[in-house]
């Protein structure tokens, strides 16, 4: 039996099926682009997904059903999509639209906890029972495990790691609010953070790994930091802090065996890695006095939304 796992992204959809080994089979995708009507974007996914389901002669026969992740605000239990701050997604009854047109079952949830879930039970997570996930891109996204059992929060609207205040009257964030974690962790605030260092100082490498690349993104930093760039170590060190800061308070809220970075950023491995685990072993309270918790990179990388979409079938 396979599930068919969804994830929708700032800027792409991506579905697959899912067998019960955790293994994601044959792909598909659909572009995003900014100005899209939400309800033009799901009756396209349903069209596609339908045309992948007849193609590859999935069923209720061999198909468990269809998992969903979602970035903002989901209502799991009604499977409505309450609210997505970065797409035009408003009240909209997605499992009923789905189910008009595809007799299979629906479930729908949080991407970043279709994250957590599938890092649970097929990726770096796998081996322990308490884990919390941070996806970092376009926002910042969380998913929580507790005792092996996704955390969902009342009417799914719990896990919203993104938007803790880190400063008081700060960043203003898409949510509405200002000072969100969001707004200094995610890659959208790394960029723009990036953007300003290099406006700062003219000769930083910073500009050389534009030009290459064509454009300013979240390993540009990164990448001349690494060079030994002054300006770029800088904008790094800043982003250390305020992702560290906001891991210390998951550890102190949750102690959990684990805390799992995801997107891509988390690609920046070991040179990312250590920088987080000195800034946390550096504050007393948070990491060094207290039961360990394990600092890793996702292992299912940019699979884990569709795997852990599909693993809602697979609990």
């Amino acid at each position: 039996m396979i599930a068919i796992g969804i994830d929708v992204g700032g800027t792409s959809i991506k579905g697959c099926a899912v067998n019960e080994e955790g293994k994601a089979l044959d792909s598909f995708s659909m572009p995003l682009n900014k100005g899209d009507k939400g309800l033009d974007i799901v009756n396209n996914l349903i069209k596609i997904t339908k045309e992948y389901l007849d193609f590859h002669g999935y069923d209720k026969s061999n198909t468990l059903g269809i998992g969903i992740g979602i970035p903002g605000s989901i209502d799991s239990e009604a499977g409505v999509i309450d609210y997505s701050n970065n797409i035009d997604f408003h009240n909209m009854e997605i499992v009923k639209m789905f189910q008009e047109k595809i007799d299979l079952p629906v479930k729908i949830t949080n991407d970043a906890n279709a994250a957590a879930l599938g890092e649970a039970r097929f990726g770096a997570g796998k081996k322990f029972k308490n884990i919390i996930v941070l996806t970092l891109g376009t926002g910042v996204g969380g998913g929580i495990i507790i005792n092996g059992k996704l955390y969902e929060g009342a009417k799914g609207k719990g896990a919203e790691l993104g938007h803790i205040i880190i400063s008081l009257n700060g960043r203003p964030c898409s949510c509405g609010r200002h000072g969100c974690f969001e707004a200094y962790a995610s890659a959208t605030a790394l960029v723009k953070d990036t953007m300003k260092a290099m406006e700062e100082d003219q000769n930083s490498i910073m500009w050389e790994i534009k030009n290459e690349n064509g454009q300013v993104d979240g390993r540009t930093a990164f990448e001349a930091a690494k060079k030994g760039d002054k300006k770029a170590l800088e904008v790094v060190d800043n982003y250390v802090s305020y992702l560290g800061e906001g891991m210390l308070n998951y550890f102190n809220i949750f102690r959990p065996d684990a805390l799992i970075l995801s997107g891509g950023i988390a690609n920046q491995g070991p040179f990312l890695i250590n920088k987080l685990v000195k800034y946390c072993q550096d504050r007393d309270y948070g990491y060094s006095c207290t039961p360990k918790v394990e600092i890793l990179v996702s292992e299912l990388g940019y699979d884990s939304g569709k795997i852990g979409a599909a693993s809602l079938f697979f609990e």
